[in-house]
C-alpha cells in the first residue's frame, strides 16, 4: 500500500530504532531517549512538552480548525537484563536491554508523527504520548495521569500497540474487552524465633511455615475463584536463612497474581491473607502480608476497538486482523489510561524470530528474552496504523464512535 511503501523507503527509522536499542534506559531514567524523541519531534515542527512524569514526552500536532483530539502512546523504557545478542546495535550498557520492544514502539510512533507532520492530512489535534516506566511495576502511565496528562492534553480516546508473537509478521490482534491481565505482586513474611538448626525445639521455624504456605497457595485459586473466570497465583520466590545450620527469625515467600477483574483480585487477596494467618498460627508464627496492585487489567472499549480493527484491515487486509483475540496473562500499565479514557490496546506480530541477524544470541527471540530484538519489518506497518487511525478517528462523527 502506498503509505507503507513510503515508510519502507525511509531507512532513517530503522537506524533510529537500532540507536535506541543500543542505549537502553530503565524506568524514569530515560533521559537520552526522551531527549532524542523531543529533538526529532521539534525538528518536524511539533509542539513538544518534556518532563511529563519525569522523563515522559508529549508531542502535539494540530491541523485545521476541528477541536477533535486523539492520543497515541508508546513506551520508552528498557529492562534490567543482560543482552546476549552480539550484533552491532546490541546494548552498550551491561545489565540493561530493550528486551520488550519499546525501542520499536517508540520508533513506530515517531514515524507516524513524521508522516502526519509532513502531510498534515487530518483535521484536529494528535497527542503523541511517549511514556516512561512501563516495566517493573513502576506505573509510569499512572504517574502521567496523576500529573495531569489528560487535563493538559485532552484526548477523546487513546491507543497503543505492542509487538507480540501472534504468528505472521505485521498482523494485528485485539478484542473489545479484556485483552491483558492485571499485575499484582505479593509477599508473605513469616516471623518466628530463630535458633540453631540442631535444636529446632527451642525456636519457632518460619521456613517450615513458608514452605507449607507455598504448597497450599498452589490450590488457592480454584477454591476462591469461580471456574468460569481465568486467574492465576504463582509462587515464584522463597527465602529463608543464609546459613545452612540456622533457623532464621523470619522467612518469606512471594510471587504474582494475574486476573481480569477487580472482584477476582479481591477474592485472591482475601484468600491469601486468610491462608497466611492460618498457616502462621499453626506454626506459632506471625504472618505479615504484602499485596501490591501494580496495574489493573487492560480492558478495551467497544467503539474505539471497532474503529481500530477497521483501520487494521485497511493496512494489512481482512486476513491479517484477529479482532477476537483471547486475553493473555501478561500485563501492561496502559490499563491505567484505559480506566480514565476510552481506547484500544492491540498487538502487532513480531514474527517467530526469522528476522534474526547473524549475530543474534543463542536463545529464542521472544519478549523479555535475552536474545530478543524488535523486527524492523513492522515499523512501517505500525506507523501506518497510527497514521490512518488518527485520520479516521478525527474525521468520524463522534456519535459513530461509541
Amino acid at each position: 500500500m502506498k503509505l507503507i511503501e513510503n515508510f519502507q523507503k525511509t531507512d532513517e527509522f530503522v537506524t533510529l530504532r537500532r540507536d535506541i536499542h543500543a542505549h537502553p534506559e530503565l524506568g524514569f531514567e530515560e533521559h537520552r531517549t526522551a531527549a532524542l524523541v523531543a529533538d526529532k519531534l521539534r525538528s518536524w515542527g511539533l509542539e513538544v512538552h518534556t518532563g511529563v512524569a519525569g522523563t515522559g514526552v508529549v508531542g502535539v500536532l494540530r491541523c485545521g480548525s476541528s477541536h477533535r483530539t486523539i492520543g497515541l502512546r508508546a513506551d520508552l523504557d528498557a529492562l534490567p537484563m543482560q543482552e546476549e545478542n552480539r550484533f552491532a546495535h546490541r546494548s552498550r550498557h551491561d545489565g540493561r536491554m530493550h528486551a520488550c520492544g519499546h525501542d520499536g514502539h517508540t520508533t513506530m510512533l515517531l514515524a507516524a508523527a513524521w508522516h502526519l507532520a509532513q502531510t498534515k492530512d487530518f483535521d484536529g489535534t494528535v497527542h503523541f504520548i511517549f511514556q516512561p516506566a512501563e516495566e517493573m511495576g513502576k506505573a509510569g502511565a499512572l504517574k502521567m495521569i496523576q500529573e495531569g496528562l489528560f487535563e493538559r492534553f485532552p484526548c477523546e480516546a487513546v491507543f497503543a500497540l505492542h509487538n507480540f508473537p501472534i504468528g505472521t509478521v505485521g498482523h494485528f490482534a485485539t478484542n473489545p474487552g479484556a485483552l491483558m491481565a492485571s499485575s499484582n505482586t505479593w509477599r508473605v513474611v513469616m516471623h518466628g524465633r530463630g535458633t540453631h538448626a540442631s535444636m529446632p525445639h527451642t525456636g519457632l521455624d518460619p521456613v517450615a511455615a513458608v514452605i507449607q504456605l507455598g504448597q497450599q497457595l498452589q490450590g488457592l485459586v480454584p477454591r476462591v475463584v469461580n471456574s468460569t473466570e481465568r486467574a492465576l497465583l504463582a509462587v515464584t520466590q522463597i527465602q529463608g536463612s543464609e546459613a545452612p545450620n540456622v533457623i532464621p527469625d523470619q522467612a518469606w515467600v512471594g510471587g504474582t497474581a494475574r486476573t481480569f477483574s477487580d472482584a477476582v483480585t479481591d477474592a485472591i487477596e482475601t484468600g491469601l491473607r486468610q491462608l497466611a494467618d492460618g498457616v502462621a498460627h499453626a506454626h506459632g508464627c506471625r504472618a505479615e502480608v504484602h499485596f501490591r496492585r501494580a496495574s489493573p487489567p487492560v480492558v478495551n472499549h467497544a467503539g474505539p476497538t471497532r474503529v481500530a480493527a477497521q483501520v487494521m484491515r485497511e493496512v494489512v487486509g481482512d486476513q491479517g486482523v484477529d479482532e477476537r483475540y483471547p486475553a493473555v496473562m501478561g500485563a501492561e500499565d496502559f490499563a491505567h489510561m484505559l480506566r480514565v479514557k476510552p481506547g484500544c490496546y492491540a498487538f502487532i506480530g513480531n514474527g517467530d524470530g526469522a528476522h534474526r541477524l547473524p549475530d543474534h544470541g543463542p536463545g529464542p527471540c521472544i519478549i523479555h528474552g535475552t536474545s530478543f530484538d524488535f523486527n524492523d519489518e513492522i515499523i512501517p506497518i505500525g506507523a501506518s496504523y497510527f497514521v490512518r487511525l488518527a485520520q479516521r478517528w478525527l474525521s468520524t462523527p463522534q456519535e459513530q464512535l461509541q
